[in-house]
């Protein structure tokens, strides 16, 4: 997939306020400071599309992308930021659970996880509570820069096999570095088969 357009369109603080559902929309989510916005900004090939920063919990709202004009690029609110409120963190609980299993026209959520960590209960309850409730999502390590090779396999193994536990099958997984540009043309790719199988029409049948 080539990107010729990538356009920050709004920020939403519930779903009523995002942009009308015409378009096919993909989510990213994960842990605070997981590197969300840089991935986006690796795929897109664009500095600052997505604001990063490196202190955590600085996306708070539902950032919607315009890629190509035809399809939208979703930032979501990081979870599990233990220096936000008990209230902030309960806001943003909601506005995401919202989000996901309400908006039609969300056709997958990319779940990000840090490769460095091993599997870390939060994103294990937020990928069951995804198949609990229906939610297509996919994986995608990121930051695998900063391991090398075999102590990377490793990590997915055990993360994998972790993940078994609980899964009779796996959601399709990817590896990315936004430092290296790696994994960019997969996901893309994911995104454009995604698209080309499920055209707006279909949604609210």
């Amino acid at each position: 997939m080539k990107i010729n357009t990538a356009e920050f369109m709004k920020s939403s603080a519930r779903i009523s306020e995002c942009p009308d559902p015409i378009k096919n929309e993909f989510a990213f989510i994960g842990r605070s400071n997981v590197g969300k916005s840089s991935l986006i900004n690796m795929l897109v090939q664009r500095k600052d599309l997505a604001k990063t920063s490196g202190r955590p919990g600085k996306t708070q709202l539902i950032n919607h992308f315009e890629i190509n004009e035809q399809w939208y690029l979703v930032d979501l609110p990081g979870y599990g930021y233990a220096k936000t409120s008990k209230t902030k963190r309960a806001e943003f609980q909601k506005m995401i659970t919202n989000y996901i299993k309400n908006r039609e026209n969300l056709i997958n959520t990319f779940v990000l996880v840090d490769s460095r960590h091993d599997p870390q209960k939060i994103d294990l309850e937020f990928m069951q509570w995804c198949g609990m409730e229906g939610i297509p999502f996919s994986i995608v390590f990121t930051k695998i820069d900063k391991l090398g090779s075999s102590a990377l396999m490793k990590q997915i193994a055990h993360y994998k096999k972790k993940l078994l536990l609980q899964w009779e099958a796996l959601p399709p997984v990817f590896m990315t570095s936004a430092e290296g540009k790696s994994g960019r043309e997969e996901v893309l790719r994911y995104i454009d088969e995604l698209n080309a199988s499920i055209s707006p029409q279909m949604y609210g049948k």
